[in-house]
Order: C-alpha cells, then sequence, then structure tokens
C-alpha cells in the first residue's frame, strides 16, 4: 500500500479508532491518517478498542473483521449503533461486507487499499455524522418523526428507532424527496461520495434493514419502495 504525500490538513481532529492486529498495517494506516488531519489510535483487539471506546469520544472505527482476541462481527453488532464504523478487512468474500452491513457498518473497504480512498471515505461518513443542521428540521410521515438537528427517528409509538449514521441519512435523503424516486447512484452518492458498481449491494442491505426498523402492518406496502433498476421512494406524505 503506497502512501502518497501529506496534505495541508485543518486544525480540527477528528478521532478515529484504528482496530487492526497487523503492526505494520496499523502503524502506516496510522501515520498516514495523523499526517492528513485525524487523531487515530490504534487498538490491536477486541479488549484494547473496547477499553478506548469506553474512554469516549470516538468519532469513526475502523474495523478489521479478524481479530487475535474476538469476532469484529461481534463487536460491530454492539457499536454500530452508537459509533459510525468502515469495515476495514482482508477477506476476499462478499458476504462478509454484506453481513457488516447487515449488522450496521457504514461502509467498507477491502485490503489492499488505496489511502486516498480510506481518506475519502472516512471524510464522507465524517461529513453526514458531524455536520451542523437546523434546529428545526422536523418530518413527519406515516406516524413516524424524524428530527434532523437532534438526529432521532421515532416510530409510530413514540419510541426511539435505533439507526445507524448510514440508515438515518439514507432515510433523510429520502424523506427530502418528497416521495420521487432516488436512484441509486444519488444514495450512494449521498452516503458514501462514490456512485454504486453493477454489484455493490451496500444500499440495498441499508434498505432492507430501514424497512425492518419501520415496519408497517403487513396488509400495507413498505413505507420504501422499489423503482425496478432504478432506486427507491418513500411511500408516504411528508410534512415538516
Amino acid at each position: 500500500m503506497r502512501m502518497p504525500a501529506r496534505d495541508h490538513a485543518s486544525t480540527q481532529q477528528p478521532r478515529i479508532l484504528l482496530v487492526e492486529d497487523d503492526a505494520s498495517v496499523a502503524s502506516l494506516t496510522a501515520r498516514f491518517l495523523g499526517n492528513h488531519g485525524l487523531e487515530c489510535e490504534v487498538a490491536a483487539g477486541v479488549s484494547e478498542a473496547e477499553a478506548c471506546l469506553r474512554r469516549g469520544g470516538v468519532d469513526l472505527i475502523l474495523l478489521d473483521l479478524g481479530l487475535p482476541d474476538g469476532d469484529g462481527l461481534t463487536m460491530l453488532r454492539a457499536q454500530a449503533s452508537k459509533t459510525p464504523v468502515i469495515i476495514v478487512t482482508g477477506r476476499g468474500e462478499s458476504v462478509d461486507r454484506i453481513v457488516g452491513l447487515e449488522l450496521g457498518a457504514d461502509d467498507y473497504v477491502a485490503k489492499p487499499f488505496e489511502y486516498r480512498e480510506l481518506l475519502a471515505r472516512i471524510h464522507s461518513v465524517l461529513r453526514r455524522t458531524r455536520a451542523p443542521v437546523a434546529v428545526d428540521d422536523v418530518f413527519r410521515f406515516d406516524g413516524i418523526l424524524l428530527d434532523r438537528s437532534r438526529r432521532l427517528v421515532t416510530d409510530r409509538n413514540g419510541s426511539p428507532v435505533h439507526l445507524t449514521s448510514a440508515e438515518f441519512d439514507l432515510l433523510l435523503r429520502l424523506v427530502q424527496a418528497g416521495g420521487k424516486v432516488v436512484s441509486r447512484d444519488q444514495l450512494m452518492t449521498a452516503l458514501h461520495g462514490r456512485n454504486a458498481g453493477p454489484f455493490d449491494r451496500t444500499i440495498d442491505v441499508h434498505v432492507g434493514r430501514l424497512r425492518r426498523k419501520l415496519a408497517r402492518d403487513p396488509a400495507q406496502p413498505p413505507l420504501i419502495q422499489a423503482a425496478r433498476g432504478v432506486g427507491y421512494r418513500l411511500a408516504a406524505v411528508v410534512s415538516s
């Protein structure tokens, strides 16, 4: 993995937790991120990572799935609704990435990766999760409330719905479209800053999770409907 030259970074330093048991990969990655305006703490396994998370202040987790003292997927299941997660793994099977997305990961990068791509994915997630928002952005649809400023969704009974950052932003993009179809490329760009590849199921996995979490009466059509070969739309009237 070749490291490009250092950029001039801003003074604000988001804190990244890199969970990686390969010391050489961890060292190079941490140095690169540090050179590009990101504070990076390295954990060699699950126990170290959990100790770091208990101290708080982590803005994003870069998570390897193959760890010496536990399963990265188990850690992901526990953290996904609390802290944004990007899977960074050398596992070749696409099923591992799909399972990671199903468990709430925001994105994934496969090893060997380009450092520029990793940096772009990190900034894409951080822009969504740390960006300032208006205090009065509240939307209602199908008995559900979405509060953009608080990044909160409540269900038809008023109970909080626990969404990952990617799920929240996908739902927000559909809500803002007001019932119009949003293409998979538009959704992928809004979430991850890139177009969807022909075999990329990232958006489909997020939509599937949202459908389950916001499920209607089974007699009704799903709240998020597919436009075959194009994208998705929200099948509800939105008020703000």
